[in-house]
């Protein structure tokens, strides 16, 4: 299992991975940080974009807050960055 720090952008135009800040992926989300709607959002963008089932995402901290802890299963954390960007 590999760690990933990320900062979410909520009510963007599109749902989009913008790079990365320092340590941490910033993902621009097309949906309100509302009832969970931003954190499967960012869960199903970083499944579709890395290949993976989404249930091999969990969001470990952060889940009201724009900065969050996102636990990856089933790739090496050298081969998440290179599919990330």
């Amino acid at each position: 299992m590999n760690i990933l720090k990320i900062k979410v952008v909520p009510n963007a135009s599109k749902s989009e991975i913008s790079g990365w800040l320092d340590d941490r992926l910033k993902i621009r989300i097309a949906v309100a940080p509302e009832s969970g709607k931003a954190n499967r959002a960012v869960q199903d963008l970083l499944a579709k974009t890395l290949g993976i089932s989404k249930h091999q995402i969990k969001i470990t901290a952060g889940l009201q807050s724009p900065r969050k802890t996102v636990e990856i299963e089933g790739l090496e954390l050298a081969e998440i960055k290179k599919l990330l960007g």
